[in-house]
């Protein structure tokens, strides 16, 4: 499924306490509540409204329907009039898609010259809110709250980049993903317990050999090589004359394709290490594949293949970009310190700044042919980098929030995709959180995503959130992960 074709259902509390008058009047204002909603642009999916919901059995009957529709990605309640929240209470406890508490009113101001027992037995939104907002957390029930009037623009932003959390979320549940060989020796932040990510995230994580790539690349067809060189000839400028690289990197491109959707995943890991009967590490092919919203990993890392399949998910239709990232060296200079990150061959071209080059050179790890590559600069912009962590018995979801620049400094002989950043608050306080926090080598920048969003889907994940961001201090965050591992412990 795309992310447009994922719904998300609008359910209204009421009662029979107010007649049949008022109740046509909820279910007609939510109807054209969801329909302009739909035609306001702001929305990545679908709303749908299901049912002015006015007993336990229909409120557990929209959930049970909700937990088993594939296209359904959540729920979004909101109370018209007062909804006596024990009639939630069966529904809400079996919820197994993510909740969007929607606090907000039909009527935008209270009508001086209007409003008596009538206008107010039938406006009751801050008083069902507050019941509503009762049960979800004496039932301690993950959900987003979003409060304001659902005509302002602010408002409706918030509520589509929920919905991209939640629906990256459902994307998760089904998440296949292929590693090529295992992980790189004696590397400690790749690792994870695979059993317990698939029971929190849903990702199934499995091996396929190397032997069979290489098998499959050899059977690939010149006619297969054409069509990939034709895209890749529309899309980038040729800087090399060693065309035979970058046919190999096409041939790479197609096996890897063909295996990866005769499996049904999302996502992909490899390491130089491991490179048997392949004449190349995979460069502009894994690229390419990126650009077109496969999530990879370097060095085995299936952890951030995932998070960068389901961040590319989260942000289709956008057009900041969300790569493959690693942190490789720093600029320490006074008043000047940013972090330069790249990988020796995959970062994804959708954050390049102008035409991304093809390019070949010689490549000093994995003992092959000099593979050919995409080389540019990243663009300027605010982003973050997100790295999920295994803390042994929990998942981590680390987010630190980054502004991007262009390099300061040409590095002519720098022959990758590059991009560079300040960390806030700065770099070395954010250097100090990082690490503190466990924070990989790895990750996924994304100028499309933020912290919110981030925080929303761990939320519907049920995993740990560690935010660094513009206020953060070394102090705070020390605090915060301490009583963090004493609740995850506990819970």
């Amino acid at each position: 499924m795309y992310l447009k074709d994922y719904e998300f259902w609008f359910v209204v509390g009421s009662q029979y306490l107010y007649g049949p008058e008022v109740l046509e009047t909820v279910a007609s204002r939510a109807q054209e509540m969801a329909d302009k909603l739909n035609a306001s642009g702001k929305l990545p999916c679908k709303v749908v409204y299901k049912v002015t919901a006015k007993t336990n059995k229909e409120i557990t009957d929209v959930i049970r329907d909700a937990n088993h529709d594939e296209k359904c990605a959540g729920i979004i309640t909101w109370c018209h009039t007062f909804s006596p929240s024990k009639m939630w209470i069966n529904g809400l406890a079996s919820l197994q898609k993510a909740w969007c508490h929607f606090a907000t009113q039909y009527n935008r101001e209270i009508p001086n010259e209007e409003i008596d027992m009538d206008f107010m037995n039938l406006n009751q939104a801050a008083h069902g809110d507050r019941e509503h907002g009762f049960i979800g957390a004496r039932l301690r029930t993950p959900r987003k709250v979003i409060a304001g009037y659902w005509q302002d623009p602010d408002v409706q932003d918030r509520l589509g980049k929920w919905m991209r959390s939640a629906a990256g979320a459902a994307f998760s549940r089904g998440l296949k993903v292929m590693r090529f060989g295992d992980n790189m020796r004696e590397v400690a932040v790749t690792e994870g317990d695979k059993v317990e990510v698939q029971a929190k995230l849903g990702w199934q994580v499995n091996t396929w050999p190397v032997g069979k790539l290489a098998a499959t690349i050899d059977a690939v067809t010149e006619s297969e090589v054409d069509a990939m060189m034709k895209e890749y000839e529309s899309l980038y400028d040729i800087a090399t004359d060693n065309i035979e690289s970058i046919r190999y990197q096409a041939r790479e491109e197609v096996a890897m394709r063909k295996m990866l959707d005769a499996e049904g995943c999302c996502a992909f890991s490899n390491t130089f290490q491991d490179l048997y009967g392949m004449k190349q590490l995979p460069g502009i092919a894994t690229q390419h594949m990126l650009a077109t919203g496969y999530g990879y990993g370097a060095e085995g890392d299936w952890k951030v293949s995932a998070m960068t399949a389901i961040i590319k998910f989260m942000t289709q239709g956008q057009t900041g970009g969300s790569a493959f990232m690693e942190d490789y060296t720093y600029h320490l200079v006074p008043g000047q310190e940013y972090s330069l990150g790249a990988h020796m061959l995959e970062v994804c071209p959708s954050v390049a700044e102008g035409r991304p080059r093809i390019e070949v050179h010689h490549l000093g790890i994995g003992d092959r042919e000099d593979p050919a590559r995409l080389v540019f600069e990243g663009r300027a912009g605010k982003a973050v980098v997100v790295s999920l962590v295994d803390m042994g018995g929990r998942l981590r979801l680390i987010c630190q929030d980054i502004e991007c620049v262009k390099p300061i400094m040409p590095m002519p002989n720098l022959p990758v995709a590059r991009v560079m950043w300040r960390a806030l608050p700065d770099l070395k306080t954010g250097l100090e959180c990082w690490i503190l926090a466990g924070g990989a080598h790895h990750t996924v920048l994304s100028y499309d995503v933020d912290a919110e969003q981030m925080r929303d889907w761990a939320r519907i994940m049920d995993i740990e959130f560690v935010h660094i961001g513009p206020d953060t201090t070394t102090e705070e965050l020390e605090h915060v992960l301490f009583l963090s591992d004493l609740a995850w412990k506990l819970k």
